[in-house]
């Protein structure tokens, strides 16, 4: 007697919504199937609601409408992908199969049980955003938005897990061509791992690189212009002026700004009530020269030329992606010297502050390197008597490039006379180590070091004061926000909880605010690209705290805490 062969029933996805079988592919006919509707999988519906609803909940930074509606999509999108991928592997597993009438049950019960889900955290979500908006002193959002986030969030889902269909439909293809010619076996790994490699290839090689081009050929356009209220300067202490090396045209946008624009000496006699002088701003853009080290050569010059060597203080600027330097933290400088005073900066890359911390940082590396060395090397040439003061400063991806000119905290000390760096970028290596050696039970956010004798960190002005005990010279200052999402961001934020999150919160962060693998970390890349757009305190923004920061390394001769207090009601209504 034989065995009749057992057969095995057609496989069927454990989470694959499939018409019923009244329903069957012939009664569609081919054309028409193009025009239903896309399916989605149970299991990747529910991931997309959970993540898509964990998205609400509240990040650094208060959000509109738009923005919580793309991120929204965006992590409903990655939940889906993870719903799917947790389903496939249950069933390779367990080998088990939803029955029809257990799969018609369980997206009945998602159909009650997801709305109202997502009314839940909606309702919580505009709770959680009014909250946020209190803590920075904004009004909070209209009651409307929520259908807007909910229309823009089922929009931008479909669109990516739209494109992500499309690369599995090219991974099959690929397979079934590779089946031509080679086993079933070899051949879809093979399939998987070519269009896998494709894929990464496109869009890491051809379209990010090619992105990036075309947004630094589009934003060199705008750096050809001239912001209202920047011109011309005739001082020769300013580069750009008639007697300077580097002409008016060659400064970029930003380069015009930091010479254009700043306090005059009648400004700075008014606030002081005694004489003043120009201050000396050297600059050079990317048109000035094409390396980086002619371009540093050619800054040192400009600022020899200015006199900006017999002048009683002395700043290296790592500028921030455009070549920006914030107007508050030279300005502050400026009062508080009464205009003896020397800065110097040099222009590394077109793109803006947000796109240069993704992209730039290995120039912003090269050219805070290249000008303080240059710099250096002409300073300690002169006489110790009779050169000024030598300090370094640089806001975001400006202190990763400041911090790459030392190989560590005793080279600050023994090459400079301070430094003052604000919302230093996570992956800075230097601040890293020196917060990581911070005092037990000190946060994160606000660490204690050594009991403060060389460094010290401020989320607020105040902090610059603790601890109590001495604090010795050179000095070096970390102006970091516990809302600053340039600070806090890291790919680490995709599977491991920060410690920034851990203990005592900041003062302006939500006590609702936790974190969730993958979802917390593309609320806080969300939050990098609007990091500004908030009041000053808050976020990436540090305008009156430059007035304490520079107080506090350079120690100005005879100023006061009053003078503190004058400068910054004016650098903030400035």
């Amino acid at each position: 007697m034989t065995a009749e062969p057992t057969t095995r029933p057609p496989r069927e996805d454990v989470a694959t919504v499939r018409p019923e079988a009244s329903a069957g592919a012939g009664d569609v006919p081919p054309r028409g199937r193009w025009l239903r509707l896309p399916h989605y999988t149970w299991s990747g519906t529910l991931g997309a609601l959970l993540f898509g609803g964990a998205s609400l909940m509240p990040s650094l930074l208060p959000r509109g409408w738009v923005l919580q509606g793309l991120i929204a999509g965006l992590t409903a999108a990655i939940g889906y992908g993870v719903g799917v991928a947790v389903a496939w592997f249950v069933a390779e597993v367990t080998e088990s199969r939803m029955s029809a009438g257990f799969r018609r049950r369980a997206w009945q019960v998602l159909a009650v049980a997801g709305p109202i889900f997502a009314v839940v955290m909606l309702v919580f979500g505009a709770i959680w955003q009014r909250r946020i908006h209190e803590l920075m002193g904004l009004d909070a959002p209209a009651g409307w938005s929520s259908i807007g986030i909910v229309v823009l969030a089922v929009v931008v889902f479909a669109l990516f897990v739209g494109i992500g269909r499309g690369v599995r439909f090219l991974g099959r293809w690929f397979v079934r061509l590779l089946g031509r010619f080679l086993p079933r076996r070899v051949a879809r790994p093979l399939g998987v791992l070519a269009v896998t490699v494709l894929v990464v290839f496109l869009l890491n090689g051809v379209l990010f690189q090619g992105l990036v081009n075309a947004m630094n050929s589009a934003f060199s356009v705008k750096d050809d212009g001239t912001e209202e209220g920047a011109v011309e300067p005739t001082a020769p202490e300013r580069s750009g002026s008639p007697d300077s090396l580097v002409p008016w045209d060659d400064l970029g946008l930003q380069g015009r700004n930091f010479v254009g624009l700043g306090p005059t000496p009648e400004d700075l006699e008014e606030f002081s009530g005694g004489p003043a002088e120009q201050p000396v701003r050297a600059y050079v853009g990317l048109a000035s020269a094409e390396d980086v080290g002619d371009r540093a050569a050619l800054a040192v010059r400009e600022l020899e030329r200015a006199g900006g060597f017999e002048r009683s203080v002395l700043v290296v600027v790592t500028t921030t992606g455009t070549g920006w330097v914030d107007p508050a933290a030279s300005d502050s400088l400026e009062y508080e010297f009464n205009g003896d005073t020397a800065m110097v900066a040099m222009q590394y890359s077109y793109l803006p502050s947000w796109l240069s911390f993704l992209v730039d940082q290995v120039k912003a590396r090269d050219a805070g390197r290249a000008l303080f060395d240059a710099v250096y090397g002409t300073w300690a040439q002169l006489p110790p008597d009779d050169r000024p003061r030598l300090y370094v400063f640089g806001e975001s991806l400006g202190t990763f490039g400041g911090e790459a000119a030392f190989s560590g905290l005793a080279d600050i000390q023994n090459r400079t006379d301070g430094v003052l760096w604000a919302g230093p970028p996570n992956f800075n290596a230097l601040w890293r180590d020196i917060v990581a050696d911070r005092e037990e039970g000190t946060p994160e956010w606000l660490p204690v070091v050594d009991e403060g004798r060389t460094v010290r960190f401020a989320d607020a002005a105040p902090d610059l004061g603790r601890p109590a005990g001495p604090w010795g010279e050179p000095r070096l200052v970390y102006l970091q926000n516990a809302s600053d999402p340039i600070v806090w961001w890291s790919p680490q934020l995709i599977l491991g909880r920060p410690d920034w999150l851990e203990g005592d919160r900041g003062p302006d962060v939500s006590p609702g605010m936790v974190w969730l693998p993958l979802v917390t970390f593309w609320q806080v890349t969300a939050d990098m690209a609007f990091s500004t757009g908030v009041p000053d305190g808050h976020g990436h923004k540090y305008q009156a705290d430059y007035v304490d920061g520079w107080a506090q390394v350079a120690q100005p001769p005879g100023w006061t805490d009053a003078d503190t207090e004058r400068l910054r009601s004016l650098v903030s209504d400035g």
